[in-house]
């Protein structure tokens, strides 16, 4: 009997994935609502802040609001990673005016809460464990960095933080209007992180004890952005073995592996081929072995089940999620076409007026130099006739003046005479 390909291919699943745990006393944001209705504090988690306290929603908690500046927020479990191998998968929002700042720091520290606080990886001191710094680094406008410490380094007061950075990407966080995840995953042979589904770096020397605290902290600067943390939710592919306090006190002398460096080039190992072996049917001879193999097996089906119809309920929302996006792009990709159509007759209306206005000079020039020349005939002309005026009242006025000396002269000599006259003529007396 030949099987269908559907169950070929659901059967290739189950060989290669392994059950997932949610560790609920270390996770929130999995549910509807991140803390029980009325309560203003996050099950199994602490909220800490300078000068003030995140404020917690109904389904994300405010690290840092959008006023004032300057602010820290931080959320610390409560209770430590028992696990040796986990995944964490962390969703934040960052919004924010154009040339705001601030950072977003995910932990995995030893006693985070008292040693960390609501620091950042510039001021956290000597820190023991593991810090992924998300900020705006040298103007990049997006970079996660990651940074290790065994507790001997004291962040707060080095000079160059930034050279202590063992693997870095860029990628864009601020304004998206939408959540950002970044997920940290820890197996035997690798430890890697990725945003948004894609590889951030990754490396084969890195090791992270168990027994330390996931932490989440922000700091915003004069000019703030606002972080926002949707989910932290952490999940294990093993039961926490039954030997805590062993584990315990052997987690007291571990330290976080400082020989890491890059993979280079290595595949990631896939951390779901932990799968129950084959076995012959002739070393199984009595009915309670063949029970318990049968227990095991089925009970190993169920949980692959689960987790698979978990990814598809999990893609599908992410599927929803970006036909929503995809939709909202094209609805914005519309409005712009219609903007460009409206470019397209402004700038025919603006080639249209060029040409208005280049005919209306082409007209006003000929006209000047029409009116132009009617001035220069007009003033020509007149100034002609003036001239003849002129010369002509010039001539008859200079004879008449001559000719008004010459007679006031002969008028003066004969009234002279006269007087003279009068003068030496002799006297008559009665």
């Amino acid at each position: 009997m030949r099987l269908p390909s559907s169950y070929v291919v659901l059967a290739a699943s189950l060989a290669q994935v392994q059950a997932q745990y949610l560790m609920s006393e270390l996770s929130f944001g999995t549910n509807k609502r991140i803390s029980p209705e009325g309560s203003q504090s996050i099950p199994n988690f602490s909220l800490q802040g300078r000068p003030n306290v995140p404020e917690l929603l109904s389904d994300r908690v405010i690290l840092t609001p959008v006023a004032p500046g300057n602010q820290r927020g931080a959320v610390w479990a409560d209770k430590p990673l028992p696990n040796q191998n986990w995944i964490a998968d962390v969703e934040f929002r960052a919004n924010g005016p154009e040339r705001a700042g601030g950072n977003l720091n995910i932990w995995l520290v030893k006693d985070g809460s008292h040693v960390v606080g609501s620091d950042s990886v510039y001021s956290a001191g000597r820190f023991e464990g593991l810090g992924l710094l998300i900020d705006q680094h040298s103007g990049s406008g997006g970079m996660l960095r990651g940074f290790l410490n065994d507790g001997t380094t004291d962040y707060a007061h080095n000079p160059d933080v930034d050279s202590l950075a063992f693997g870095q990407c860029k990628f864009t966080y601020r304004n998206l209007g939408r959540p950002t995840q970044i997920k940290l995953r820890q197996t035997d042979t690798n430890f890697i992180v990725q945003v948004a589904g894609r590889t951030c770096f990754q490396s084969d020397k890195i090791r992270i004890p168990s027994g330390y605290n996931f932490g989440i902290t922000a700091a915003s600067a004069d000019n703030p952005d606002s972080f926002e943390i949707f989910k932290l939710a952490v999940l294990t592919e093993q039961i926490a073995q039954q030997d805590s306090g062993n584990n315990n006190n052997n987690n007291n002398e571990k330290k976080p592996r400082m020989n890491f460096g890059r993979s280079g080039q290595t595949s990631v190992d896939d951390p779901y081929d932990n799968v129950i072996p084959d076995e012959d049917a002739d070393t199984i001879t009595s009915s309670k072995a063949q029970f318990a193999d049968l227990h095991n097996r089925l009970q190993s089906v169920n949980h692959h089940l689960s987790t698979i119809f978990r990814s598809i309920g999990q893609n599908a929302g992410v599927g929803e999620q970006r036909h929503a996006e995809v939709s909202a792009m094209l609805g914005e990709l519309k409005g712009l076409m219609n903007r460009l159509e409206k470019v397209d007759v402004f700038e025919q209306w603006l080639r249209d007026i060029q040409t208005e206005i280049r005919s209306m000079r082409q007209e006003m020039a000929g006209r000047l130099r029409d009116s132009e020349n009617a001035i220069k005939y007009h003033v020509d002309d007149k100034h002609q006739t003036l001239a003849e005026d002129v010369k002509g009242h010039t001539k008859s006025g200079h004879a008449r003046l001559i000719w008004v000396v010459i007679g006031s002269q002969f008028l003066l000599v004969g009234v002279y005479a006269y007087y003279k006259r009068k003068k030496i003529s002799p006297k008559k007396y009665l």
